[in-house]
């Protein structure tokens, strides 16, 4: 749990920190494991990173995007660590703050709820500082993007760009992006529009808010 931040935002991280909701007062099933918040909230960061929920690696660190996932994300963005861990620059906010546990094939379960109710609200009304949301996955896509959302997470990705030009004439301009894990590799590969079209922009982006 990482705060850069006046102190609204720090008192904010602090409770999020602390937070056991998701096993005091759970939306359905207790977390299985202990409760350990992941996210990095910024009052002057320009860019918010807004994914689904932390995986087993992170958990275990405690520090957003420490897998491979991470590694792929840092190079659509073409930035390192240093700058991608810096509170200054980034925020980082899943939608579930803490690893959610595994299913009964193995896979991640969905971002806890609890997150999105209690904090997500709150949280973007403190930063109104940011300029552009990098929207990983379906439930991030879903808080984030609203009515601007297509019907799946491909078409959703597909229409980056009008997506983009009509939040950004909202206030805050919006990308959405699959989610960097390696196993999306076989989407990459049916869809090299996705590499070919979006990620110079997003780099552009990111360079041109990074200043």
């Amino acid at each position: 749990m990482t705060a850069r931040s006046g102190r609204g935002l720090g008192t904010l991280a602090q409770e999020i920190g602390a937070c056991r909701t998701c096993i005091t007062a759970p939306a359905g099933r207790p977390l299985p494991h202990e409760p350990r918040p992941v996210c990095v909230l910024s009052a002057t960061a320009r860019i918010a990173i807004c994914g689904q929920a932390p995986g087993t690696r992170v958990h275990a660190s405690g520090r957003p995007f420490t897998d491979p996932s991470g590694d792929r994300l840092r190079e659509w963005m073409g930035i390192g660590e240093e700058v991608f861990y810096d509170p200054a620059k980034l925020a980082i906010v899943p939608m579930g703050f803490c690893f959610p546990g595994l299913d009964d094939k193995g896979g991640d379960l969905p971002p806890r709820r609890e997150c999105r109710r209690l904090w997500h609200d709150r949280i973007f009304a403190a930063m109104p500082q940011l300029e552009l949301k990098l929207v990983i996955g379906s439930y991030a896509q879903a808080y984030h993007l609203g009515e601007h959302r297509r019907g799946s997470v491909r078409e959703t990705v597909a229409a980056w760009r009008e997506i983009l030009e009509e939040t950004r004439a909202e206030g805050v301009a919006a990308i959405a992006l699959p989610h960097p894990s390696w196993r999306n590799n076989a989407w990459l590969k049916r869809n090299p529009w996705f590499e070919e079209d979006c990620l110079p922009v997003v780099r552009a982006e990111v360079a041109r808010l990074l200043g």
